[in-house]
């Protein structure tokens, strides 16, 4: 892996506090995802199941994770499962974990290969009368592909039927969107590998140059600090394809005057930063464009404190709409009468503002966290207003990422990313 190694004790900690949360003789298992083929011998680089690496550290495919914390013996509480290595793999595939590296990363000292996996299992099953399975409930989750885990539920479920059967995701769910210190590290470090980027492009971008020439830029950048490159598919958006909301195809020349909207965040131990900056392809914003900026940035500041314990998801986004709905009245793109003939399951303000404010941020981008639920201390946030203008040509939206704190206005773990329309033309014209 690039990233350097994270302490283990966070591992131990995240098993313990899931562990508390199983009832009676439960037992959980967490498979690797799957290396994804593309065809002939070709495969898509592997991406770790995010919930066997949030509870070992594993970052390798063909690994299982197995928890039973009532099981009479101790060897038996926590097991990881993983490919035998060999010199042979060593050679052709490179160095894979082995049971004393696994130790050392996880803290599990029960740790056997994977051809030992249904043998044991049998075993933890008589000790055991409920499964955990491991289903994807997150709200935005679409997946149309059948995945390891899925595989391995289905069979599981058809092998032990005489188990009653509990979800792991619920608790997960709590679990994931509490972040530990080492975690909020590990989330700043992605953030600070970000800011590089976006300097670095700062002084690059210029009329002429072509979006993807920025993406490398970036992927420059990330790769030369220890991460794997983008947290998700970076938006390089300038000038009108700034109005298509999710606009990845990168593929045009920045013009003189337009506007510059990214959309990017680097990875890092598989960690997620989300950064939305604009800014003017010559380098200084018109009146025009420096005004909507404005009212942009503003909304964002205020978003960002509501972003305290106990606030519910929903009502903030209502409250956030309220005060978009005064910048853009201030802009001359609403009036009164738009307001007050609005439809109250589609606001005026939708016509410009379309997608939500905020979502959890943390091993994904769009990460764990029950939105019904209010908000708590060291959750991760996302905070990303933005006004989008065709009949103008362009679009703006902010972005940074911001951790509640217990007291006060939240912890903007971009905080060092430049982000006042001065700043950034200072930088520009330097």
């Amino acid at each position: 892996m690039k990233y350097l190694p994270i302490n283990r004790d966070l591992f131990i900690k995240n098993r313990k506090n899931f562990m508390a949360q199983m009832k009676g003789n439960g037992v959980a298992v967490f498979n690797s995802n799957d290396i994804y083929p593309v065809s002939a011998d070709s495969t898509l680089p592997f991406a770790q199941h995010r919930d066997i690496f949030y509870l070992s550290g594993v970052d390798q495919e063909e690994s299982i994770l197995l928890l039973c914390p009532n099981a009479p013996y101790e060897h038996l509480k926590e097991i990881l499962f993983l490919r035998e290595t060999n010199e042979h793999i060593a050679i052709w595939e490179g160095e894979k974990l082995t049971k004393e590296r696994a130790f050392e990363v996880s803290g599990i000292k029960s740790v056997y290969w994977l051809q030992d996996f249904h043998k044991v299992l049998k075993e933890v099953m008589m000790y055991a009368d409920t499964m955990y399975i491991n289903t994807n409930e997150h709200y935005r989750a679409a997946v149309e592909t059948e995945t390891r885990e899925d595989r391995f539920i289905k069979w599981w479920k058809e092998t032990y039927p005489a188990h009653k059967v509990e979800k792991s995701n619920p608790i997960l769910q709590r679990l994931r969107s509490i972040k530990d210190t080492i975690e909020l590290e590990l989330m700043q470090t992605a953030c600070n590998i970000t800011e590089k980027g976006f300097r670095r492009i700062l002084n690059f971008v210029k009329p002429g140059v072509a979006e993807y020439e920025i993406e490398a830029e970036f992927a420059h950048e990330f790769l030369r600090n220890r991460s794997k490159g983008f947290a998700y598919t970076p938006i390089i958006a300038s000038g009108n394809n700034a109005n298509v909301l999710h606009y990845i195809e990168n593929n045009q020349v920045c013009q003189a005057g337009d506007l510059l909207l990214l959309d990017v965040g680097a990875e890092y131990a598989n960690y997620s930063s989300d950064l939305s900056r604009t800014i003017p392809v010559s380098g200084r914003f018109t009146d025009r464009q420096r005004a909507v900026y404005n009212a942009v940035l503003h909304v964002k500041n205020e978003a960002t404190k509501m972003l305290v314990p106990g606030t519910l998801w929903k009502q903030y986004h209502v409250e956030v709409g309220k005060i978009m709905t005064s910048e853009l009245l201030g802009l001359g793109l609403l009036d009164k009468a738009d307001v007050q003939n609005e439809n109250p399951d589609w606001p005026a303000y939708k016509k410009y503002f379309m997608h939500g404010t905020s979502h959890h941020l943390g091993l994904d981008t769009h990460d764990y966290g029950l939105l019904h639920e209010p908000m708590q201390a060291n959750m991760v946030f996302t905070v990303e207003p933005g006004i989008y203008i065709p009949a103008e040509g362009f679009g703006i939206r902010l972005e940074d990422d911001v951790v509640i704190q217990e007291n006060g206005a939240p912890f903007n773990l971009m905080r060092n990313i430049p982000i006042e329309a001065d700043e950034i033309e200072s930088i520009m014209n330097s």
